[in-house]
């Protein structure tokens, strides 16, 4: 019981300042970090009894799920040159570099745990760094660069990770064999994170429940991570292609409730394992400074070390970018943009995958010694954590505001109302087309096309010039008409819910119109 306590208090927690830290400008990740540290050091706190092993298949596929649920392969295939080149290349030159900085300031590690300490530290956090970058309202495509470097860089990071601990653990791994093992994983995974989506599309496809198809939508990032991982693939990929292929199959245009409540239901648990994992990090450093004891003092320097290393290597692969970015070579948008380079270089905070990765490492090697080094690579894994997600998530938001860089707010909203013009188009051509066919009755289709071509002159009005006279009042007179709507909805709201209050009214039947009032007013606040 006292386990449960201790997560239930970590995921109140982490929910409240998730909240508090819209009001107060602060990445919700830190907040909730320190939160976990606070709560670790109250005396008589018991340790959290958590096996290592345990953590990163519960809390990793979930939490990618959600990421790839928001993502797909053609915003992948669009921007695949900046997405390589920070989620492959440089988590192994960030690798290299930690690495080699820890085997210099610490020679009693051996090179073998310095690089398992270099795959720990090399991969920034998907989380992190979305839910500071949704906040604070960046250019879509560089949100869309470092959400995918996000997911594909734990694909990276865990493979090297595996390599190098196996290494530790035997003793000895080729380069060839490394090389096949990292060929052989993404192609299982690939293969694996098809199927699982492909399965899980067809039993979507025969159930008409959306609740069940949730439900089972729940244990796709789960089956795709198990099967994976029970083949030695990489399971950070199945997940990644699982959710991919279960998004871009589902497209049935009548299942307006399925959409609605899969999405309901994947920003709640996001939310939630967002807020559990970032207090587990804070709480776990108390825990592992109290295992390293009295070496606490020359380790920090240590550990900061690690961090500027971190730090550094990232800022100076973007500059190399911003160079070859105007030689015309890789990712050339940094070389017209510096300032989006400078945001990407400072975007690299740690977490859970490096907090997580530190402690599932073994506690003996193949001959039953003890895993060299590991509760120094435990330590010097959270303080990287820590300092990054202080040093960086609560400079970002200055840095983002000082260099100016932000969203193109005009081009975004001319894009939205475009796609939702298109959306009126082909409404109207299949109303028209149902009524060619004598399946409509002909003062029905009058009315429902003069509503929706008063929705398209709206519309277009908004994407076109703003500043002429009748374009001003055709969008005056339609945000009248959907202000006194959202009105004549509240007051319907509040009626129903004194109703269900009182005697002599069935709740399941109110609860049925609420339902579509609710719908209505959804519809309604994201522009429909």
């Amino acid at each position: 019981m006292e386990l449960v306590a201790i997560l239930f208090a970590l995921t109140v927690g982490g929910l409240l300042l998730t909240a508090a830290a819209e009001w107060m400008r602060v990445p919700a990740p830190v907040l909730i970090c320190l939160y976990g540290l606070a709560l670790g050091l109250v005396p008589g706190m018991p340790a959290l009894q958590l096996n290592p092993e345990h953590l990163l298949p519960v809390l990793l596929p979930p939490l990618l799920w959600a990421a790839a649920r928001k993502y797909s392969w053609r915003h992948f295939a669009a921007n695949w040159r900046p997405i390589i080149f920070l989620a492959v290349v440089l988590v192994f030159v960030t690798a290299a570099a930690v690495a080699l900085v820890a085997a210099t300031i610490s020679p009693v590690l051996p090179v073998t745990a310095a690089i398992v300490l270099g795959a720990i530290c090399a991969p920034p956090d998907a989380a992190a760094v979305s839910a500071i970058a949704d906040r604070l309202g960046l250019p879509r495509r560089l949100v869309t660069i470092l959400e995918g470097e996000g997911l594909f860089n734990d694909v990276t990071a865990l493979t090297l990770y595996n390599v190098a601990v196996l290494g530790v653990v035997t003793g000895s791994v080729s380069a060839i064999w490394s090389a096949g093992l990292f060929a052989y994983s993404a192609i299982a995974a690939v293969a694996i994170g098809l199927g699982v989506g492909w399965v899980l599309v067809k039993l979507g496809s025969l159930v008409d429940d959306s609740r069940v198809v949730t439900a089972l939508g729940l244990t796709g990032p789960y089956i795709a991570y198990l099967l994976a991982d029970g083949v030695k693939a990489s399971g950070v990929l199945a997940v990644i292609c699982a959710a991919f292929y279960l998004v871009a199959r589902s497209n049935d245009p009548e299942d307006y409730e399925g959409r609605l409540v899969q999405g309901s239901v994947w920003e709640v648990l996001e939310t939630a394992l967002n807020a559990l994992t970032f207090a587990l990090v804070g709480m776990e450093l108390v825990d592992i400074i109290q295992a390293v004891g009295d070496g606490v003092d020359e380790l920090l320097w240590k550990a900061l070390a690690v961090a500027g290393a971190v730090i550094a290597v990232r800022a100076l692969w973007l500059g190399l970018a911003i160079v070859l970015g105007r030689m015309g070579v890789g990712w050339k948008q940094l070389g017209e943009h510096p300032r989006l380079a400078v945001v990407t270089a400072w975007a690299g905070m740690r977490g859970v995958v490096t907090i997580v990765t530190a402690l599932a490492l073994p506690e003996t090697i193949a001959d039953g010694s003890p895993f060299p080094g590991r509760e120094q690579i435990q330590f010097l894994s959270v303080v990287v954590v820590i300092a990054t997600l202080l040093a960086q998530g609560l400079t970002l938001p200055g840095l983002i505001a000082f260099l100016g860089v932000k969203a193109d707010t005009d081009k975004e909203t001319e894009a939205v109302r475009g796609i939702m013009a298109e959306a009126g188009k082909a409404a109207t051509r299949r109303l028209r087309r149902l009524r060619s066919e004598g399946e409509v009755d002909d003062e029905v289709a009058a009315r429902m096309e003069q509503w929706y071509d008063r929705r398209a002159e709206k519309i277009a009005a908004l994407v076109e010039d703003r500043e002429d006279p009748e374009t001003e009042r055709i969008v005056e007179r339609f945000d009248a008409m959907q202000r006194i709507e959202g009105e004549m909805i509240a007051a319907s709201t509040a009626r129903l819910l004194q109703m269900r209050s009182s005697p002599g009214h069935d709740p399941a039947l109110i609860d049925r119109v609420l339902a579509a009032l609710d719908h209505r007013a959804v519809g309604r606040s994201r522009g429909a």
